[in-house]
């Protein structure tokens, strides 16, 4: 964080010039992934995933290996497990996803307390910070949008029918496992990238907020993921540029846009148009 500061100063400088394009590309990356998981009522399965990550950010810091590489690896396995352990067991998806988040919490805060020394760099986890963003992130980020754009352009009307209808999907022979992992693969990654820039409590906002603003502004399905984008880039640099001159975090200043502009729209917007 830093003093108060004209804005054209504050972007001279290089964190600030790596924090804004790290904050478009986790905005694109949760608009377009984010429009799938409110109309697939996946919101839940974020918030899990999120909570998830207390115990590879534990362990890193146990046996000191790589937190990015702990997370992304713990997060996309125990994503699989949840979307398998709903497929084969008779229980809920909320009974499965509530049982994965208290378990995740109770041995990530045990963790916690077998951690020595300075610990402060793990609570930072807790709420993020996308101004320490290093140019390793802004390449893998950058390569995970990529992918994401090629992987959703390509199946785009087996992801709608999948979006709307899984039973008719089915009907037609769309591959819906392959689809539905693939999807869960994408989704993981793209959590265990933002945890570090947003937080773990703050992670699932980035995915819901955009997207669920942008379903009472569209009617049509490429326009919403259009709008959910753009909104989550948008807000991620207003909320930078708030946090650097008001000396505010980072992470819930995004947030707190996002939220904005969110009641903003509901307010201006009574009809809620949306086909979805």
């Amino acid at each position: 964080m830093i003093e108060s500061l004209d804005w054209i100063e504050l972007l001279s400088f290089p964190f600030m010039q790596r924090a804004i394009l790290g904050g478009i590309l986790l905005g694109l990356l949760g608009g377009l992934l984010g429009g799938f998981v409110v109309l697939r009522k996946l919101s839940m399965l974020g918030n899990t995933l999120s909570h998830v990550a207390l115990i590879p950010v534990v362990i890193s810091a146990l046996f000191q290996w790589p937190m990015t590489l702990c997370l992304i690896g713990f997060i996309i396995l125990t994503g699989v497990a949840i979307l398998y352990l709903i497929d084969q067991t008779n229980l809920g998806s909320d009974t499965i996803l509530g049982i994965v988040v208290a378990g995740s919490v109770a041995l990530g805060m045990i963790g916690f307390t077998l951690v020595q020394g300075y610990r402060g760099n793990l609570l930072s986890i807790l709420f993020g910070d996308i101004l320490a963003i290093s140019n390793l992130d802004l390449i893998i980020l950058s390569l995970l949008l990529i992918v994401t754009i090629i992987s959703l352009a390509g199946t785009l009307p087996q992801q709608i029918l999948l979006t709307f209808n899984p039973e008719l999907a089915k009907v037609q022979g769309v591959l819906v496992e392959p689809y539905r992992y693939g999807f869960i693969i994408l989704l993981s990654l793209m959590i265990a990238l933002t945890i570090r820039s947003v937080g773990i409590l703050l992670v699932n906002a980035f995915l819901v907020i955009p997207a669920a603003t942008a379903q009472l502004i569209c009617n049509e399905f490429l326009p919403f993921l259009t709008v959910a984008a753009g909104l989550g880039a948008v807000s991620s640099v207003t909320g930078m540029m708030i946090s650097g001159i008001w000396n505010l975090p980072s992470g819930p200043s995004i947030v707190l846009v996002q939220l904005i502009s969110f009641i903003v729209t509901i307010i201006f917007n009574r009809r809620h148009l949306s086909l979805f």
